[in-house]
């Protein structure tokens, strides 16, 4: 069967999913409104998490993983590019995960893409997200390292440092 859908739809599918993630990454919206942008049955492979098998799936991943340190404190996803194939209904998009302001105006991000497989009627059947393991690791430290020279380390942030990262937190 071929695909019905235009290259209008699919974008602008497109641009409700980035317009999505990005007020939930900054507070304005919800990580569950995200789950709306997907068919019941979504596939969705998240690289560290593996696969993630309906909304409710992806949420008992996503709610912990987003609500506490440091998915809470990826605050926006900029984006580089994005691509449409139009005739199988795939958008890749290169987008940047970018942490909060440790308090110095300071900007700390890592590139990743995503790759969305359109279903129809506004909505994805899956999602796959493939970034470099090491340079996420990379800009946590980084981040926990000025915030802890900045005096901007709270709490959850020191435990969470102490416990994954226990040489960088200071007695």
């Amino acid at each position: 069967m071929a695909n019905t859908w235009t290259r209008q739809e699919l974008e602008e599918a497109y641009q409700r999913w980035f317009a999505t993630i990005n007020r939930a990454g900054s507070g304005e919206g919800s990580w569950r409104d995200f789950l709306e942008l997907f068919t019941d049955d979504v596939i969705y492979h998240e690289q560290m998490a593996g696969e993630l098998k309906g909304k409710e799936g992806i949420w008992a991943w996503a709610e912990p993983s987003l609500a506490t340190f440091p998915g809470s404190h990826t605050e926006s996803f900029p984006e580089y590019w994005h691509v449409i194939d139009e005739t199988n209904g795939t958008i890749v998009a290169r987008l940047d995960n970018v942490m909060s302001d440790p308090g110095d105006g300071g900007r700390f991000g890592a590139p990743h893409i995503s790759v969305l497989t359109y279903a129809g009627d506004g909505k994805f059947s899956q999602q796959r997200d493939v970034y470099d393991v090491t340079s996420f690791l990379d800009l946590i430290k980084a981040w926990g390292r000025r915030a802890m020279e900045l005096g901007t380390f709270d709490d959850e942030q020191r435990a969470w440092f102490a416990q994954v990262y226990p040489e960088t937190v200071p007695d």
